[in-house]
């Protein structure tokens, strides 16, 4: 786990402030319910960050699981988790849907999740449905990093 007092994994922020774990991911991973699609995604990356991955199985559509469960995701990956960057964000009532990036490193190699989700709301209850994949963007020089370090990203995850 994570102490709590450390900016969250999914990088959310007011006023330029990033929060903390126990301002904006922990209280849903300890069962609060997520308001809104971009707040269940974000929750969802962190979840992947810190390897909740019984929340990950709970807040994906049980009909959209496909074989999905904790066992499989509890299986060794060595997948180091970087930022999230999210693009768009929009909903109704009961249907939300999040763009968004999840940057990444694999084998020293950067690379992204570049993603299209699909959010329903049942319930009560937000929940992941399925995602269309995209190619990743990825940031120009002088961007800021996608580890969300303040630094450029010619200084920092680009070498």
């Amino acid at each position: 786990m994570i102490d709590p007092s450390l900016p969250c994994p999914c990088g959310k922020s007011t006023n330029e402030r990033r929060l903390s774990y126990a301002q904006c991911c922990q209280p849903y991973h300890l069962g609060e319910v997520a308001p809104d699609p971009e707040s269940l995604m974000r929750s969802r990356y962190s979840a992947y960050v810190l390897k909740c991955h019984q929340y990950l199985i709970d807040t994906h559509h049980p009909e959209f699981l496909n074989g999905l469960s904790v066992q499989l995701l509890d299986q060794e990956n060595h997948t180091k988790w970087l930022g999230l960057s999210v693009d768009k964000t929009s909903s109704t009532q009961n249907e939300g849907v999040v763009e968004f990036h999840a940057w990444f490193q694999d084998m020293d190699e950067l690379d992204a999740i570049h993603e299209i989700s699909d959010f329903v709301k049942q319930d009560g209850r937000w929940y992941y449905t399925q995602g269309k994949q995209l190619t990743p963007k990825y940031p120009k020089r002088n961007d800021p990093c996608v580890c969300q370090s303040g630094k450029k990203f010619k200084q920092c995850c680009l070498k």
